[in-house]
């Protein structure tokens, strides 16, 4: 996630290249036109009344905004949804070391180990990653899980499963009252909401409709505009012409760019320092010191 303005007009307009050159050429092909006087035989070419023009246009700019709310949407679902990972992980920290961790110190470090395994694999999931390829995962799992998790379907249920039947074994062994183990229950299923949520954002893409009809419409629009306005403006139809339909295409690619928000590219969530977090804290509900750092954003500004 981008999380500084240390971007540059050079930099936006190398990013949208294809854009501007096909502006840039469509209009240029219209003023070359219009100087010579190619097509004085229809001379009405050039007569394009603006208005139905201007409307074409803001009814691409209400297509393309649209898409990109719905896809910020997302962005932000996801990023909902991990906050409430790390707030109904550090529940469920508090809950096991308070219950049982006075009584069996050892399980309750396997349980909240075993949950920060389960958000760096949930992580690692999310943007088609490894998990058992991951130095943080393979950090909080034992040799036996980490040789069988990865036969499982859905590995971080898997994770959370093995979590509830030991919290619930304990329970029938130490006689747990039934409303704690009844909260330690609602947690898991909070877990299990929240892992659903991600999947589900992270399997259903946006219609592709969406995307290929802005496309579309853009790169049409760059063509109709010019005979619109050259004979007003002559040669500053080109640079208009780019601006105008080099705003469009920002609004769609800014939906594009949003539409999955557990990516890699510098607009994607920032997974690896969310769960460096929950690591830290739940580490710290366990006692212990020499805690590593939060990550910070890199030199070009983007925390991930």
């Amino acid at each position: 996630m981008m999380v500084s303005n240390r971007g540059s007009v050079t930099g936006l307009l190398r990013w949208q290249r294809e854009n501007v050159v096909w502006s840039a050429f469509s209009a240029s092909i219209c003023v070359l036109i219009y100087k010579l006087h190619v097509l004085d035989v229809i001379p009405a070419l050039f007569k394009l009344p603006t208005m139905p023009v201007a409307v074409v246009g803001g009814a691409i700019g209400i297509f393309v905004s649209f898409r990109t709310n719905s896809a910020y949407a997302r962005w932000w679902e996801g990023r909902q949804l991990w906050g409430r990972l790390i707030n109904t992980s550090r529940h469920f920290s508090t809950q096991v070391v308070s219950w049982i961790g006075r009584h069996d110190e050892p399980t309750s470090q396997l349980l909240v180990r075993r949950q920060i395994a389960y958000v760096h694999t949930l992580r690692c999931l999310l943007r088609n990653e490894d998990p058992f390829a991951d130095d943080d995962v393979r950090a909080f799992l034992g040799e036996s899980e980490l040789a069988d998790l990865p036969e499982k379907s859905n590995t971080t249920h898997a994770i959370l499963h093995l979590n509830h039947l030991d919290f619930t074994t304990w329970a029938d062994d130490h006689d747990m009252s039934p409303h704690r183990l009844q909260q330690l229950d609602e947690s898991v299923r909070h877990l299990l909401d929240i892992q659903g949520g991600c999947e589900r954002i992270k399997k259903t893409p946006l219609p592709r409709g969406y995307g290929f009809i802005a496309e579309q419409l853009i790169k049409y629009y760059a063509w109709l505009l010019p005979f619109a306005i050259v004979s007003e403006l002559d040669v500053l139809t080109i640079p208009m012409n780019v601006l105008i339909c080099l705003s469009f295409a920002l609004i769609s690619e800014a939906g594009r760019v949003l539409e999955d928000p557990f990516t890699m590219f510098w607009n994607g969530l920032p997974l690896f320092a969310m769960s460096k977090t929950i690591e830290r804290d739940l580490r710290s509900r366990l006692g212990e010191t020499g805690l590593p750092p939060v990550p910070g954003p890199d030199a070009n500004g983007i925390l991930m």
